[in-house]
């Protein structure tokens, strides 16, 4: 479990299993395989922004920020997959806003 305000450090890519991401205790999405969290905090070096709840049995392999960074200079198309998981992200919480 990734508790939301936590300091965050890594990332993580999703191997096997489910996870759900939950901001403010609101589940905002379940996320699998081939899919990353903990990124926001690599980029801003702000707190964690969301709590992150194993709903599986789970294989995620760590990325800290010197990884991130050479995997972003080294592969532009990985910075552009995490910017769009990011703004489907924002979106999802920005529908969630206004429909409360």
């Amino acid at each position: 479990m990734i508790a939301e305000g936590t300091e965050g450090t890594t990332m993580y890519i999703v191997l096997e299993g489910d996870v759900e991401i939950r901001v403010g205790g609101a589940e905002l999405e379940t996320v699998g395989p081939g899919s990353i969290f903990g990124e926001m905090a690599l980029i801003d070096g702000g707190p964690r922004s969301a709590a992150v709840v194993a709903k599986t049995d789970c294989r995620v392999v760590e990325i800290d920020r010197r990884r991130f960074e050479f995997m972003v200079s080294e592969t532009p198309y990985f910075a552009l997959a995490v910017m769009k998981i990011m703004a489907d992200r924002l979106r999802k919480t920005n529908a969630k806003v206004a429909a409360n």
